[in-house]
């Protein structure tokens, strides 16, 4: 049974020269072997090859529309869909490099890479912002050479390997036929020309190391792992191309009392027993300032005292966080004699002699403290 090759590459038995060439383009690009590794994909790309030859042949066409297959034994075709008849070579590079065309030289001035910085700043600055000096050491635009990597008063020349090309081909034999391949010129890296006389400041590459300072505006309400992004700031290209960007990482160092949970924050106050019951007041050294903290009479294990607004201002929005005291009552856990006597006495008054369960927290210096299981740590 004769194959259909009009069928093969999709086109119709009316097709003209130019529209079989366009399938078979097509269907090359997304099967050939280099593309596509799949098997099932390269025995198709064999098919659509062997029908790209007979179509694309006056002759070998006549005979499919006369009903006959030009490569079946005895049909005048030489048999074999991969024997050396076929001459495909410069259709494969038309379907892979558009015409054959050669891609040409790649510039030698590239942007630079993004660079990438880590500065710690405490809860104040994150909260309301700041302005920090940091130093940077990228790399810069060459101001001997201004970027050419050339000497003063010489310029890069043409690459006598490749001619200018920035590409070397070379042309070998396979089971397809004739095949082309192409690889950057190793002497000029694929730009095409080269530098005879390099720059003595920075070996020809457009760019050196500097130090520099640079000033970094922190926005209020900024959190612990952001990134502020320098535009331009990171490394020059090769060749003097444009810099990179710089990214400032923050690091919120971690508070001595508060945590920080988005925009709240976070503090326990530590109380004894008596003062929980009779109540009591505390000061507290806030964000903005020293701040009385009123402890209502009975107030009780794990009771939270809202401060609202004291919290760390929206990033890029109006308001602020909140600040959430939590309350702990710590029980005595050593009493002499008159202090047991004592409690024994308030404890037949207020009839709770009964056994109870209380457990003591650790002890730990300072009225005010940090909240345990916060963010930071």
């Amino acid at each position: 049974m004769a194959v259909d090759y009009y069928a093969v590459l999709g086109v119709g038995r009316e097709a003209t020269g130019d529209e079989i060439k366009r399938a078979y383009r097509k269907l090359a690009r997304e099967l050939h072997p280099d593309i596509n590794p799949d098997p099932e994909a390269q025995q198709r790309f064999k098919t659509v090859t062997a029908a790209y030859e007979v179509l694309s042949d006056p002759e070998k066409r006549q005979i499919v529309d006369l009903g006959g297959d030009p490569l079946a034994p005895g049909g005048g075709g030489g048999g074999s869909p991969f024997g050396g008849g076929f001459g495909g070579l410069g259709d494969i590079m038309d379907a892979f490099f558009g015409g054959g065309a050669s891609r040409g030289p790649r510039s030698r001035v590239r942007r630079g890479n993004d660079a990438l910085l880590r500065i710690e700043l405490d809860l104040a600055e994150t909260a309301f912002g700041a302005n920090r000096d940091i130093t940077v050491d990228t790399a810069v635009v060459c101001d001997l050479c201004t970027g050419s990597g050339a000497s003063p008063g010489t310029s890069p020349s043409t690459c006598p390997t490749c001619s200018g090309r920035g590409e070397i081909q070379q042309v070998t034999r396979s089971f397809l036929g004739q095949m082309v391949t192409s690889r950057p010129c190793t002497r000029c890296q694929g730009t095409g020309t080269v530098i005879e006389h390099p720059c003595r400041e920075c070996a020809g590459d457009g760019r050196v190391r500097k130090r520099r300072t640079l000033t970094v505006k922190i926005p209020a309400g900024i959190e612990d792992g952001m990134r502020i992004r320098l535009s331009g700031e990171g490394e020059v290209g090769p060749g003097g191309g444009p810099a990179g960007d710089l990214y400032v990482e923050v690091s919120e160092k971690a508070h001595p009392i508060f945590s920080r949970e988005g925009d709240d924050l976070h503090c326990d106050l530590r109380l004894p027993m008596t003062a929980a019951s009779l109540g009591t007041t505390a000061t507290l050294d806030t964000l903005d300032g020293t701040e009385t903290i009123t402890v209502k009479p009975g107030t009780q294990p794990a009771e939270v005292i809202r401060l609202a607004g004291r919290g760390v201002p929206h990033l890029r929005a109006v308001g602020r966080g909140h600040l959430h005291i939590h309350v702990s009552v710590e029980t005595p856990t050593k009493l002499d004699a008159e202090q047991e006597r004592l409690l024994r006495e308030l404890a037949r008054l207020r009839d709770e002699e009964a056994p109870a369960v209380v457990t003591a927290t650790a002890a730990t210096s300072g009225l005010f403290s940090r909240r345990r299981g916060g963010r930071k740590k």
